[in-house]
């Protein structure tokens, strides 16, 4: 008899975001797996299947679900594209196959079947008429033709069973919510970024590099092993307010000001400061890092300069004062006097957000298909959730980063809302418990589902006091935790210089190059440009370092030594570094044998990738020895003797 009403019930299922309301992430080649607790009153048997399409399609995709233990479901579907996908689970009851258990636990006492038989033919009766299945119909017949023991030997056949499973009853099925998941090509996970500030790529104290300059260093970047070329605003620079040296309120006549106060006479977002060149240029930029097998990151900062043609042509997109100025942006204390913030809550915000999508979409045309945004956090969550989705539907490969340090539910609101990456406390977690506590969070918590860090150890204006007072052996150290704990890390230009002169008390750069013309001399003594490349290149060569799930904190019996690893298939690797740039650190390491399926008593080689050399080792324990001025990290590589 059928159900008049859904029986079946579908709860907890996995993944699941907020009830629904957000999607999680994925990379195009993932597995999806989708987990539920499914299960109905009585004794009855239940059918499931995960449905799946791409979302604006109208057909969906199917594959059974199977049960695992305890009413857990489960059941998955390759994301073969880049593009956003919908996914629910879909249960019934399964009358055929609550028939047949019956039927086998009667015959096994020795009972005799004959009208539980007569009411297996009906439900293959109901099928068949349901669904006109020629097949169905010939076991009717052959049903009808057939002596008590045939009869029992044809309903319960492998072959009538899945017959019948292939041709359900679904009139009385649960559905559950219909889920979404943003599935992004492989570098919203994985890549190496190297930040730049294009000004200051040349050779001409006090003057500007340009594009072409910026191209020259192309080689070298790239020989450090990077993916991803990320440029500070280019745009032109506002007059009034300029700041000056160490950002100080009064800027003399040379003083190109900060690239964030964008906008003058010669254009706003969708221009580019002359002195950099040309649009043109910057296209050629561009090809130039396709063919060093890097793609260019642009920085989208929605703010303005009071010279920005936007004051001028839209006066309502921006707040003013009783006394008629227009008001600057502030961030108490701070004051941004050569800044305007715009209004999104203005009477005509709706042309406001489309202007701002056309900036995005400008730049995409460009080659631009990566985005730094600038204190996404200032802005309203609801227009980033509608840009995002805007921009993603017409190119789904244009990856956005959240440059957000602030409150940590704001942080993950973005990442839910859409944001392809996020910005991390990294910056300020030193010690083991710190990084311990918080990468956990990051890569095993419900975080992992959306929230994909971006590691890195300082930024334009963050130097932190450990970079400041730990000298060229902090970061080295930092590097390494940024580019062996996340896939995702970047470093500021200078870094692999070991710029460290910070302003006293604070954490910020002396003489930044935000606000005055530099000259780098790349080759400078002391630099750790060959550091980086070999780290890179462990990184490219070891596919476990490419993913985030997977990381374990192991043993160390020196607080100043951490020790984890991450393995995917048979590659393995595992990192112990000194967290102390001061002094040397030693002692034991442990290395979880039970999860690389090595025995207590069994031989394994240990290579250490940054010096090349073998370790034949047997048990738990590693002696190991970090010097902050020669080895403040050691990447190991494990394998299996044989």
């Amino acid at each position: 008899m059928r159900d008049a009403y859904p029986t079946v019930v579908i709860e907890d299922v996995y993944p699941e975001l907020d009830c629904g309301r957000h999607p999680v992430k994925r990379e195009v080649g993932d597995r999806l797996e989708v987990w539920a607790d499914i299960f109905k009153e009585g004794h009855d048997r239940v059918s499931a299947v995960l449905r799946y399409r791409r979302k604006g399609e109208r057909r969906w995709s199917e594959v059974p679900m199977r049960h695992v233990e305890n009413d857990r479901w489960t059941g998955s579907f390759v994301l073969e594209e880049n593009a956003r996908y919908e996914y629910t689970v879909c249960a019934w009851p399964d009358h055929f196959g609550s028939w047949c258990e019956e039927v086998e636990k009667k015959v096994g006492a020795g009972q005799r079947v004959e009208v539980e038989l007569v009411e297996g033919r009906e439900l293959v009766k109901e099928a068949a008429s349901r669904t006109r299945s020629r097949k169905l119909k010939e076991v009717l017949s052959a049903f009808d033709e057939a002596a008590y023991e045939e009869r029992l030997r044809l309903l319960l056949s492998r072959g009538v069973r899945e017959l019948m499973a292939a041709h359900p009853d679904r009139s009385a099925a649960t559905t559950h919510r219909t889920l979404e998941v943003v599935v992004d090509r492989e570098r919203a996970r994985y890549g190496a970024w190297y930040e730049m500030m294009p000004r200051s790529q040349g050779t001409v104290e006090g003057k500007s590099a340009t594009f072409k300059d910026c191209e020259r260093r192309l080689p070298e970047i790239a020989g450090m092993g990077f993916d991803v070329v990320y440029l500070l605003p280019i745009h032109p620079i506002g007059h009034t307010n300029r700041k000056g040296p160490n950002n100080t309120l009064t800027a003399g006549p040379e003083d190109p000001g900060s690239p964030y106060a964008i906008g003058n006479e010669e254009g706003g977002h969708k221009s580019v400061h002359p002195e950099l060149g040309t649009l043109e240029d910057f296209r050629r930029f561009v090809e130039a890092c396709r063919e060093w097998g890097m793609e260019v990151a642009l920085d989208f900062a929605i703010q303005c300069s009071p010279d920005h043609p936007y004051v001028r042509e839209h006066p309502e997109w921006f707040r003013w004062r009783p006394d008629g100025t227009i008001k600057y942006a502030e961030n108490p204390p701070k004051k941004y006097q050569d800044i305007v913030n715009v209004d999104f809550h203005s009477e005509n915000w709706k042309e406001l957000w489309e202007e701002w999508k056309s900036v995005v979409l400008f730049w995409v045309e460009q080659g631009v298909k990566i985005f730094r945004v600038d204190n996404p956090h200032t802005k309203p969550f609801a227009f980033w959730e509608w840009l995002i989705k805007e921009v993603q539907e017409e190119h789904p490969e244009v990856i956005f980063l959240s440059e957000a340090f602030t409150r940590p539910k704001v942080m993950h609101e973005l990442a839910k809302l859409g944001f392809s990456q996020s910005y991390t406390y990294f910056t300020w977690r030193n010690t083991r418990g710190e990084l311990t506590e918080y990468l956990s969070e990051l890569a095993r918590g419900w975080a992992k589902e959306y929230m994909r860090p971006n590691l890195f150890p300082s930024t334009p204006d963050i130097l932190p006091p450990i970079l400041q007072e730990g000298g060229r052996p902090a970061f080295m150290m930092r590097f390494v935790l940024a580019a062996t704990l996340s896939p995702s890390y970047g470093i500021y230009n200078g870094f692999e210089l070991c710029e460290n002169r910070g302003i006293p008390g604070r954490e910020e750069y002396l003489d930044s190059e935000k606000y005055e013309y530099k000259v780098w001399d790349w080759e400078r003594p002391g630099n750790i440009k060959d550091y980086i490349a070999k780290v890179n290149r462990i990184r490219r060569e070891n596919p476990a370092l490419h993913e985030l799930e997977n990381l374990v904190f192991c043993g160390s019996d020196n607080d100043g030594i951490i020790f984890y690893g991450k393995t995917l298939g048979e590659n393995a690797v595992f990192v112990a570094v000194n967290l102390d740039p001061h002094n040397l650190r030693e002692g034991n390491v442990y290395f979880p044998l039970d999860l690389l399926g090595i025995a207590d008593d069994e031989w394994y080689t240990v290579e250490e990738l940054i010096s090349g050399v073998d370790y034949p080792s047997m048990g738990w324990g590693r002696y190991v020895r970090l010097d902050p001025n020669v080895n403040p990290a050691e990447i190991y590589r494990v394998r299996k003797e044989g």
